[in-house]
């Protein structure tokens, strides 16, 4: 399909800290290599961003500073805002949604679909604070973990011993935010029913075979969808957020996850008139960049919201990067393990192209990623400076001493194969590119750059024009040969400055510079054109693009990770610069990059030790729903000489009437505890997914129950 015009979205980031590498290399620099090149190519596009300024964390936050929610969020748009800039992501508006603007628009879809009769309204009950008057995310309520006694684990997760956890089954558990024992309160709130999309969805996504997503969007949509879909809340109990629009709804606001997706119309709403045009008309492409955290939300939830609302057009693509550690580590906010955005361009002032080549080189496109200082050192020293930067001082330095500082003119009849084979290269590269670009492989798309700046340096090493000018007092007609060789490779230049812009825009600015022409050549149909530059033209002197990285400067980054890591207080909750609340009513999904899944290395143990284990198989007989207790199964498993009950806290995750005649691991010699009122006799062992979903550890063969499981 022909696409009139273009809307393009970046992940609203949080605003509760500054932006790391690891988020530009997850979506803001492929969202704007490709906006870029789309403006290069006179596509009418929008880029649109903002902060998402709602949600537990701000609160959590403002009462750890004993400031304000909007101070908070005041603080970190103008951080996240300027260094956006000081890197080049050229959004065409940064807005944010705490402005009244995304408060009139989230309501208005809200209520078109409360007037649709779209939601459910339901009563639950939910923890809550009774010292700080608040209702609390799982994650602020801590305890003592039932399977490794670590007495700092959440009510979602441990991370000493990595279990998913529910409230109910933490021992001793309290407030974070006070020493308070939280208690049940019933609370009402409205709930889409993502179920009831459930085929519609199969249909769009996988059997739409949507040929064009990457592989990680793709299989994670199907997995969710194949698992079975679950209401979610889209209200919560806060002070902090857009307000429910209901006469009954006092103290609610819109979940986080409903609003925050919506910030993408109420920008665009910002920023034109027109804001229509690009949400509603069916000629409009849609592409939201984003880190492979949020697939769900902007793959499931938000088109599911579009499709129950009507009139918006879906997303045509979702191209989501993994995520790119540091020095081998996972980022953490709460331990300062990161390379801030704004404290790198402090650091390295006029490197903002540096950073965006290495990241985009080693994106993290189909794999996790790891970002050294060594790699960043060696990248730019032996790409940037050796091959691209290299060619064209040399280009500029040798036109200057051999052309008189002008553009010599390219004496056709005396071309050679070598001369017709780069020009044809030059072609190539701009098809090559520009392939990589509309298919969303930046990484591959840079790769033919260098490359063609590869070429460019063994085609003039072999011409050696240096060499040639050394005949000259013996044959004069051998500069028609230098000639040659220098306008080809100064035209050269000219479409490097063209196919590197989308990637390294401040460098190709200062290539203009040199060539003394407009911003304008960097158009796409200027590439590979072999007459951007006029003959006798006169060219200014040249200026090193790139500079080396020392290694004193590496090492005192390094060092810099170390100190920021040996001074970082270990706080008892990440605030992640973008992740999902994590309250009863949510569906676990995959954390940001502060808060993903990890192995977690525990400490070694005896075979005497191990054997205290009675590990058995069992098979599930029945299955039901905990009362009053939104992640809890009630299950009766077989195991052989006896019928167990276990409570098990996979509610989320499976429907009853699904695991039933499922073989399980269990242990079999856990102390017996009581949650809810039901006494649990063991526990059943999960695998955990890097995306966060629960597998079963179940024999590869149907087992006798009671089996023992050595």
């Amino acid at each position: 399909m022909d696409f009139k015009r273009y809307l393009v979205t970046a992940a609203l980031p949080y605003a509760n800290g500054p932006v790391h590498i690891g988020h530009l290399a997850g979506c803001y620099l492929p969202a704007d290599i490709y906006v870029r090149y789309l403006r290069a190519r006179k596509r009418d596009v929008k880029f649109i961003c903002g902060t998402d300024e709602h949600g537990v964390p701000i609160t959590i936050r403002a009462m750890k500073e004993g400031i304000t929610p909007q101070d908070v969020v005041d603080k970190y748009h103008a951080i996240i805002k300027e260094s956006f800039a000081d890197i080049g992501i050229s959004f065409d508006i940064f807005s944010r949604t705490s402005n009244k603007i995304h408060a009139e628009t989230s309501q208005a879809f809200f209520m078109n679909l409360f007037n649709k009769g779209v939601f459910d309204e339901r009563e639950s009950e939910q923890y809550y604070d009774e010292s700080k008057g608040i209702f609390l995310a799982d994650r602020y309520i801590i305890g003592t973990c039932p399977v490794c006694g670590n007495n700092n684990a959440y009510g979602d997760q441990c991370e000493k011993c990595g279990s998913t956890l529910s409230p109910e089954q933490l021992l001793n558990p309290h407030s974070a935010l006070s020493s308070a024992v939280p208690v049940k309160r019933k609370t009402k709130h409205w709930y889409f029913p993502l179920d009831k999309y459930e085929e519609w969805l199969k249909e769009w996504i996988v059997d739409g075979k949507r040929d064009e997503w990457k592989a990680n969007v793709y299989g994670q949509c199907k997995s969710w969808i194949d698992s079975g879909l679950q209401p979610r809340a889209m209200t919560r109990d806060s002070t902090w957020g857009v307000p429910v629009p209901l006469p009954d709804a006092k103290g609610k606001v819109l979940y986080v996850w409903f609003d925050a997706p919506i910030g993408y119309i109420s920008a665009t709403k910002e920023l034109t008139n027109q804001w229509s045009d690009y949400w509603c008309e069916k000629d409009t492409k849609l592409v939201h960049f984003i880190g492979k955290d949020n697939i769900v939300f902007h793959c499931i939830i938000f088109p599911a919201m579009l499709k129950a609302h009507g009139g918006f057009v879906l997303p045509e693509n979702v191209p989501a990067n993994e995520f790119l550690n540091i020095e081998g580590e996972k980022v953490s906010t709460s331990r300062n393990w990161a390379v801030w955005v704004n404290e790198y361009v402090k650091d390295f002032p006029d490197q903002q192209d540096t950073l965006r080549y290495v990241l985009c080189a080693n994106a993290p496109e189909n794999k996790d990623n790891d970002f050294t200082w060594k790699d960043f050192q060696d990248r730019i020293n032996n790409e940037l400076v050796n091959i691209f930067g290299n060619f064209v001082n040399r280009a500029f330095v040798l036109m200057h001493k051999l052309c008189n500082g002008r553009v010599p003119k390219l004496h056709i009849d005396l071309m050679d194969d070598a001369d017709r084979a780069l020009m044809q290269e030059i072609m190539n590269s701009k098809f090559k590119v520009q392939n990589c670009l509309e298919h969303y492989k930046f990484r591959d798309g840079l790769f033919e750059v260098i490359d063609l700046a590869r070429r460019a340096n063994k085609y003039m090493q072999d011409k050696q024009p240096w060499i040639t000018a050394k005949t000259l007092e013996e044959t004069p007609a051998n500069q028609a040969l230098i000639d040659n060789c220098l306008h080809i490779c100064l035209q050269l230049t000219a479409n490097l400055a063209i196919l590197a812009n989308p990637f390294l825009p401040f460098t190709a600015k200062k290539m203009c510079y040199m060539m003394k022409v407009v911003d304008r050549m960097l158009e796409w149909e200027n590439a590979g054109k072999m007459d951007l530059l006029k003959i006798n033209y006169p060219l200014r002197a040249p200026e090193l693009l790139f500079r080396k990285i020392e290694d004193t400067e590496v090492a005192a980054q390094v060092e810099k990770l170390r100190n920021n890591l040996k001074q970082a207080i270990p706080a008892k909750m990440e605030t992640p610069i973008k992740t999902q609340e994590k309250t009863t009513e949510t569906v676990k999904t995959e954390a940001a990059p502060e808060t993903q899944i990890a192995l977690v290395k525990k400490a070694e143990i005896s075979i005497d030790e191990f054997s205290k284990m009675d590990l058995r198989v069992g098979t599930i007989l029945k299955a039901e729903k905990v009362e009053k207790a939104d992640k809890l199964l009630k299950l009766e498993l077989d195991m052989g000489d006896e019928i167990r009950t276990v409570v098990s806290g996979i509610a989320l995750h499976f429907k009853p009437e699904e695991i039933i005649g499922k073989q399980v691991t269990v242990v079999a010699n856990l102390a017996p505890r009581k949650m809810r009122g039901i006494e649990s006799k063991g526990m059943i062992l999960m695998a955990q997914n890097p995306d966060g979903r629960l597998i079963f550890v179940s024999p590869l063969e149907m087992a006798s129950p009671g089996s023992e499981v050595r």
